[in-house]
């Protein structure tokens, strides 16, 4: 029986440990936080979006940053896997728009929960509050890991699975990427992958809170649109969050980078499903319903309350006019502010922000059948410290749980 050793307990961890107990391992999880499955318990609003029932290849397509990768993990740990795993130990599943899979129950702590049951079946030893300084190896091999304390743990396999640099409060800081690099391997820079982004307008401010639903959002650079999603997004104080605006912020980050002095837009049209046409007879039917009102007190049945004034303002409108006073030229401006809202890229949100981190241990030192380094015997990644990001939708979750199991599996093979 191999001595196995988990650095991280979190999605990718977590399942690693499974997977290697169940194929003969004994296995110790070192985890520096008080408790196992910190960013895995909030996660999807604290729903935790646990994976998406799409096909594989839809999967990887939705896996930008090195995608390919974990091909051969998805074959042998897939989404369908992960939901009978939680099945299994109590946690029943649904599917929502987009494919996305959560626990019936709303509540990410039941998908920590299960882990916790399959521990205590497996027999897992767990150890909390155990920072690892340093993995320890021998002639290329690894012999175990130093932790806090000097503390030695000796192993014939190490799994790192310490997670990105995002939400530091949740465990992920850092560790696995210095620890790495230390024996040898190469780290790809770390930079925001899913993350909220900072926009130039001031009147940002007059619109924090509010969280739209149904809308479209467009990455405009160099006058052409790159990329676009739909769905929901949040007004911050600083500029643009949610689900939406998540997934379109990879393309962005990229822009900003490749091109710092050049202008990004985001264009947010706010009623999607209307065209041109059926959009103008909407307002047109609003106005002749309150004619006898202000532009500023006529819109409440089509924009949302803290909408209003910016929409009007922008469209250089007078609030105080009354609607029957309305021109059809000012009816086409308005129109052109609810279709196109248009706001200025400055930055992305910090990496300790963000989502999910992209960067990380270089997917080339890995082999991607075992998930064991090329570089030093004995010693498995998995999870977000390796050099793999996705859009939201339960794609990041898939790849830690797949490339968890594999690294899990292959550690505990003799």
């Amino acid at each position: 029986m191999k001595n196995i050793i988990v650095v991280g307990g979190g999605a990718a961890g977590m399942m690693a440990a499974v997977s290697a107990s169940q194929n003969g391992g004994k296995v110790i999880v070192l985890e520096k936080m008080a408790s196992l499955g910190r960013k895995l318990s909030i996660t999807g609003k604290g729903r935790c979006n646990i994976t998406n029932i799409a096909e594989k290849e839809i999967i990887i397509k939705n896996i930008p940053g090195n995608g390919a990768f974990i091909y051969s993990s998805l074959h042998k740990f897939g989404n369908q896997d992960i939901i009978d795993f939680l099945h299994h130990y109590g946690v029943m599943t649904k599917i929502e728009r987009g494919g996305r899979v959560f626990p019936v129950s709303d509540q990410a702590k039941d998908v920590v929960g299960a882990f916790l049951r399959a521990f205590k079946d497996l027999n897992i030893e767990v150890v909390t509050g155990q920072q690892v300084k340093r993995i320890l190896t021998h002639n290329g091999k690894v012999t175990g890991v130093l932790a806090n304390n000097n503390v030695k743990y000796d192993a014939e396999a190490v799994i790192v699975a310490t997670g990105g640099s995002s939400y530091p409060g949740t465990g992920s800081s850092g560790d696995g990427y210095r620890m790495s690099e230390v024996v040898g391997h190469t780290i790809i820079p770390l930079k925001p992958s899913l993350v909220p982004l900072e926009v130039g307008e001031d009147w940002i401010r007059e619109l924090q809170g509010l969280s739209l639903k149904n809308v479209s959002a467009s990455v405009i650079f160099a006058g052409k649109k790159v990329a676009e999603d739909f769905g929901e997004m949040l007004f911050t104080h600083y500029g643009l969050s949610g689900p939406i605006i998540l997934s379109l912020s990879k393309k962005v980050a990229e822009l900003l980078n490749h091109h710092p002095n050049e202008e990004i837009l985001m264009e947010i049209n706010l009623k999607p499903a209307l065209s041109a046409e059926i959009l103008d007879k909407r307002i047109q039917r609003d106005f002749e319903k309150f004619a006898r009102k202000q532009l500023k007190n006529s819109l409440g049945e089509l924009l949302p309350a803290k909408l209003i004034n910016v929409v009007i303002d922008l469209a250089h409108l007078d609030p105080d006019k009354f609607v029957h006073q309305i021109t059809k030229s000012e009816r086409v401006r308005l129109q052109e502010q609810i279709t196109k809202l248009t706001f200025t890229i400055t930055a992305t949100r910090p990496v300790s922000e963000a989502i999910v981190t992209a960067g990380g241990v270089y997917v080339k030192e890995i082999n991607p059948k075992t998930m064991e380094s090329k570089i030093v015997e004995g010693l498995f990644f998995a999870g977000e410290v390796i050099d793999i990001d996705g859009y939201t939708g339960g794609f990041n979750l898939q790849a830690a749980f797949s490339t968890g199991y594999v690294a899990g599996y292959n550690a505990a093979e003799i």
